[in-house]
């Protein structure tokens, strides 16, 4: 059988093999597996209408083509399931239990509150733990994932539950998904007197797709227009039907700012663990856990709050979380203390990370800081590799011309205090909706403060820098002064978003709609040596305008679309406009003009847009 021959290039015939390749996987690593010459599949690639270097990440698409053109059933392996093959060759497993039933222990349930913006999530954990997260928020409002242990007295036992705070604004939802993903239990906080939200609703349905039991805390039953009953009956359409209704839903109706009823809520939550869910871990084993929150600290570097889902994490462990690695040099608990170990459910900050890990990532203790390193390294290539093709704009020959010209493209560097929040304002940012005219770019992304590396980046792409509940450092600033770099510092996310967004529509080229000025007949024409042909006009309405915009219409159909009326006379005079019902001499920038033709003229006015 002849090998196929895909773009006139003749290459390897797979016969149905299948090949795994990673996400972000380039054509060298193509040419790799089926063991040709990269130049080969760029030179096909290129005559079937797609230019890309050899070393380019390309999209998955893009390799699953090229692999139907020659036979071969490529996969593009997921990010999971390479880092589960990645650390299948470490001879580690994440998620899993070692030992068996013996071995696990009763650990405390980890809850996630969840709710509508300011219906007073960050009030209920305060009354919990006497503590003010609030006040010390921009605006109010929660910006970072927090994690706090409490001790509750149920049925003469003394319980301790775990509790994530989790922001409640809508731009913080992959956060707060990734909140309830983490979680056992979640209490989904809804104002008796406002209702069920849209924010509402998307917690319950993060919880719902994290198959996580929830407790619907009805808060601010003191206030005046108070209806617990009217919110039970919004939750049933949600599928949160409470118990008195013959449901399974706990409903507590409770004041967050009278401190009403709040024992009531932490025994239902400790019910509702017991009732729904086995919680136990084996606390022998190496730990694994998952990075709530990351963030730099000027004097103790990366540090990450880490919830441990499994075994004991110890000071001096080697681990790696996401694409950082490092030795834990101490362990802090919410209440500033230091611990030395930190059991299932416990939520502890980490320092000793060489970098800072992203939120959500995985953290695992492994033999030795050289396996750490080569783990982080790996994740951190793969990281890249997606982020290029994903970034990658595809561009074929038949648009090449277009993508030359030129383009309006907002750049962005975002640093902020943590890289939950980066995150999120980087989700926010790339949701707004402008027209495909106006292109908004991240090009880096960061923790920490604003620094002369990011604005050296900033001049040579000419990028705006956005800083987080941050500020330049050292000489940033003057060097951002010199070069004219945009720095713009931001504590409320809702502010970035419509200043960014403001910059788009303004970087949008104007939308221009004819308005028609009038119409004029030739019925004389006159020779001149000087200027060619002058028309004797009569203007039949509005006016005729010196240098304005004009088509030639004969007969009825348009024979010139675009001509300028180069001059104008009243009589002897230059005239700047000649009125309807008057007669004038004018010339145009076309000179096949004939008795009987009309002379239209307009202009262009910039509409505004919605």
């Amino acid at each position: 059988m002849r090998a196929p021959e895909v773009g006139g290039v003749r290459l390897p015939d797979g016969r149905g093999q299948v090949l795994r390749l990673a996400q972000g996987a380039s054509l060298s690593d193509f040419a790799d597996k089926i063991d040709v010459n990269p130049s080969q599949l760029v030179q096909a690639l290129f005559n079937l209408g797609e230019m890309v270097t050899a070393t380019q990440s390309v999209t998955p698409e893009t390799l699953q083509l090229l692999g139907e053109e020659m036979g071969f059933k490529v996969q593009v392996v997921s990010p999971e399931d390479e880092d589960r093959e990645l650390l299948d060759s470490f001879d580690l497993s994440f998620g899993e239990d070692e030992g068996g039933e013996d071995d696990l222990e009763i650990r405390p349930a980890v809850v996630t509150v969840m709710g509508h913006v300011d219906h007073g999530k960050t009030r209920l954990l305060d009354s919990i733990r006497s503590a003010k997260v609030g006040e010390g928020e921009a605006g109010g409002i929660t910006q970072h994932i927090g994690a706090y242990q409490v001790t509750v007295p149920v049925d003469g036992y003394d319980r301790t539950i775990t509790f994530i705070d989790t922001p409640g604004h809508e731009a913080f939802t992959a956060m707060r998904a990734r909140g309830a993903k983490s979680t056992d239990i979640a209490i989904i906080v809804v104002a008796a007197d406002d209702g069920v939200m849209p924010q509402t609703v998307e917690a319950i349905n993060h919880a719902q797709a994290a198959d996580v039991p929830i407790v619907v805390a009805v808060n601010k039953i003191d206030k005046e227009g108070a209806q617990p009953d009217k919110i039970r009956g919004q939750m049933t359409e949600y599928g949160l039907v409470p118990e008195e209704y013959g449901g399974d839903t706990m409903f507590i109706d409770i004041s967050a700012k009278q401190g009403l009823n709040i024992d009531s809520l932490l025994e239902a939550v400790v019910l509702t663990a017991d009732a729904s869910l086995d919680l136990r871990a084996n606390p022998d084993m190496d730990a694994q856990g998952v990075a709530i929150e990351a963030h730099l600290d000027r004097g103790r570097g990366p540090v990450a709050t880490v919830l441990i889902q499994r075994g004991t994490l110890r000071v001096g462990d080697s681990i790696v979380a996401g694409d950082a690695y490092g030795r834990v040099r101490r362990m802090v608990d919410e209440h500033g203390e230091d611990v030395k170990e930190a059991t299932p459910s416990r939520p502890v900050q980490v320092i000793g990370l060489t970098s800072v890990c992203g939120a959500g990532d995985t953290l695992m203790v492994v033999d030795e800081d050289r396996t750490a390193r080569q783990i982080a390294d790996r994740r951190n290539a793969r990281k890249r590799n997606a982020m290029a093709a994903r970034s990658r704009r595809r561009i074929s020959l038949e648009d090449l011309d277009s993508h030359l010209k030129e383009t309006s493209q907002l750049n962005l560097i975002i640093k902020g205090d943590n890289s939950g929040t980066v995150e999120a304002l980087e989700e926010a940012l790339m949701g707004i909706e402008v027209d495909d005219e106006v292109q908004l770019r991240v090009i880096d992304r960061g923790v920490g403060a604003v620094t002369e590396t990011n604005v050296n980046l900033a001049t040579a792409s000419d990028a705006v820098i956005i800083g987080f509940n941050v500020r330049a450092e050292g000489k940033a600033t003057e060097l951002a002064n010199r070069e004219g770099v945009d720095i713009r510092y931001y504590s409320i996310i809702y502010q970035a978003i419509d200043e960014i967004e403001s910059a788009l529509k303004g970087m949008l080229k104007p939308i221009y709609e004819e308005k028609k000025l009038g119409q004029a007949e030739i019925r004389n024409m006159f020779r001149s040596s000087k200027v060619g042909n002058i028309a004797g006009c009569m203007v039949l309405d509005g006016i005729m305008r010196r240098n304005a915009k004009a088509r030639l219409i004969r007969d009825g159909n348009v024979v010139v679309e675009e001509m300028t009326v180069s001059s104008l006379r009243r009589e002897k005079d230059d005239a700047t406009e000649v009125r309807e019902g008057f007669e004038c001499g004018l010339t145009v920038t076309y000179s096949d003009i004939k008795i009987g033709d009309v002379i239209e003229t307009y202009e262009l006015v910039e509409k505004p847009r919605d």
